[in-house]
């Protein structure tokens, strides 16, 4: 297997790890499962929040990089304008298909999220890496400023799982940019150094364990600012407002939190490029790397039959975490075995055939 190849095919192998993420914390969060449960199983959950999606978010980053590097290369105007209007037509596609989760009830979408993200990408196409890095810190600092100035909780009710005006232009708006669940500020965030990440030689042979260490150091760094934040400043803020400035968890989304989870995530990124490069021809690997080959199929599929089951039997909002969780490892065994089964025959998953024929 060639060097690019098996890097691609290692980024199929994170995603994959991406999508188990997000269908624990998603099927957590559709059966309300928030507490109850032993402290190990709260622990474990409580690892996914806001990692998996970020991890998936800056695959994606990665993805466009990739699929544009020779128009960034090039120049070539010819070029850069079939990725732009490929890349505009994909947003599109997955606004429709987020609009369709939401109008099913799903208001944790991520992919309506997506499509913004895909359509700024597509005005940064030729944007130099250093100009690209200067927006992300840009877009980082005034991320954290809104959360000073910025009411987060404006539009949510009080446990933050329903959005009371998102079907209002003004509250969809907000919802988008500044406090829905992977808002646009600071979300584009990890898109950005996806795309960054993928022009550079961090994902090559020579360079891989300086990502692991560095990014495992990140990691462990801003955990611990984050609590020492929070800790220290507690003579001058109240420990409700140092948590809420300082926290790493998802919500609110603070700096840290982005920096923090940026770091696992390639870290992440890291070791599955290790776990190809060592055990690419062991089974349960390369069922992996299929898995997330068809990674908007399962995300889709997650939804609408994972959690479409259990409300069809009347029992998605039980709150019970060790069923949530052990239902969500069920559901994820079945996709990497469909996965398997679908691309011995198909190239592409059902979704991911359907947007490729339309852009």
């Amino acid at each position: 297997m060639s060097a690019s190849a098996q890097r691609i095919t290692a980024l199929d192998f994170a995603r994959a790890l991406a999508i188990f993420g997000m269908i624990i914390v998603n099927y957590k969060l559709a059966m309300e499962a928030d507490n109850g449960g032993a402290a190990w199983l709260i622990a474990v959950a409580g690892l996914f929040e806001g990692r998996a999606a970020a991890l998936f978010v800056i695959l994606a980053g990665i993805g466009v990089s990739l699929m544009t590097s020779k128009a960034y290369l090039s120049r070539n105007k010819d070029l850069i304008r079939q990725n732009r209007s490929s890349l505009l037509k994909r947003a599109g596609f997955l606004l429709l298909a987020g609009a369709g989760l939401l109008l099913m009830g799903w208001n944790a979408d991520i992919l309506h999220y997506y499509a913004l993200f895909l359509l700024v990408a597509s005005t940064l196409i030729t944007l130099s890496d250093k100009k690209i890095l200067l927006l992300f810190v840009g877009l980082l600092v005034t991320s954290q400023f809104f959360l000073i100035v910025f009411d987060y909780s404006l539009g949510w009710d009080s446990r933050f799982h329903v959005y009371t005006d998102f079907w209002t232009l003004a509250g969809f708006s907000r919802n988008l940019l500044l406090n829905g669940f992977h808002p646009f500020f600071p979300w584009f965030c990890f898109f950005l150094i996806g795309m960054w990440i993928g022009r550079k030689r961090w994902l090559g042979t020579e360079n891989r364990a300086k990502l692991l260490i560095y990014a495992l150091l990140g990691t462990v760094f801003f955990e611990t600012v984050s609590f020492l934040l929070i800790k220290w400043s507690y003579p001058f803020l109240d420990l409700e407002s140092a948590s809420y400035l300082f926290t790493t968890k998802p919500m609110p989304p603070t700096m840290l939190y982005i920096l923090s989870a940026t770091c696992l995530a390639l870290a992440v990124i890291a070791i599955s490029l290790y776990m190809v490069d060592i055990c690419g021809n062991f089974l349960v690997v390369r069922m992996l790397m299929n898995t997330g080959q068809l990674s908007l199929t399962h995300y889709v599929g997650h939804i609408i039959i994972g959690l479409g089951f259990l409300e069809l039997i009347h029992f998605l909002e039980n709150g019970n975490l060790s069923f949530s969780i052990a239902y969500g490892c069920g559901y994820f065994i079945i996709a990497v075995l469909f996965s398997y089964v679908w691309r011995k025959w198909m190239k592409r998953g059902p979704i991911e055939w359907v947007m490729r024929r339309l852009s």
